[in-house]
């Protein structure tokens, strides 16, 4: 049996690479040529050193490269092509960056851990929304006076309108993090506080 499942693997990856694309991307030139006008897009963009009008950040929740690699690849192959060529609405922004998020004592993050370091600018523990990295979870004693802002407010600071549209809870972790302060990513309401968080008084 086990010997039948190896010959059908070895049979089958031989077909998997076999998704030929274009002729063209087999010639050298084409990727140069495709390099250049790239190039040459991004050098000729006017930059405009206006007042910024408005400003959105998109954010997916576990949206990192992989994941939209993956969807760019879906999107093609839905389209009858092999996938990786294809050209979202995103790629065609003309500024794009990554932040490199994760928790400061986890290393696989969750969303309050990311969305802090991401709205806020700064790096955090598991669980935390909208403090530093002295809070520890689900510990009121250490949330005072470890609060960090976010972007949102920076904003609203400097007279802007600020919102948030989300397809969950306006208190889930990610939207959350840009107005909360929290030693618990769970404590949507005081029904879901611990005993010890009530009797807790922050220092």
């Amino acid at each position: 049996m086990f010997g039948v499942r190896v010959s059908v693997l070895c049979y089958q990856l031989p077909l998997l690479s076999l998704s030929s694309g274009s002729v063209e991307e087999e010639n050298p030139e084409f990727w140069r040529t495709s390099a250049q006008n790239t190039l040459r897009s991004a050098l000729s963009r006017n930059l405009n050193t206006n007042v910024a009008k408005n400003v959105v950040l998109f954010l997916g929740d576990g949206m990192g490269v992989t994941t939209i690699t993956a969807a760019r690849i879906l999107k093609g192959q839905l389209q009858n092509r092999s996938g990786e060529e294809t050209v979202m609405n995103m790629d065609t922004f003309p500024y794009v960056g990554l932040a490199k998020v994760y928790a400061v004592n986890f290393q696989i993050p969750d969303s309050a851990a990311t969305a802090t370091a991401y709205l806020c600018g700064v790096k955090t523990n598991q669980n935390i929304l909208g403090l530093s990295a002295v809070a520890r979870a689900d510990v009121c004693s250490t949330q005072k006076g470890n609060e960090v802002t976010s972007i949102l407010k920076w904003a609203k600071d400097a007279g802007k309108s600020v919102g948030i549209v989300t397809t969950t809870r306006v208190q889930h972790a990610t939207p959350a993090a840009s107005y909360a302060h929290s030693v618990s990513r769970t404590w949507y309401s005081d029904a879901d506080l611990p005993s010890s968080a009530i009797t807790e008084t922050p220092t």
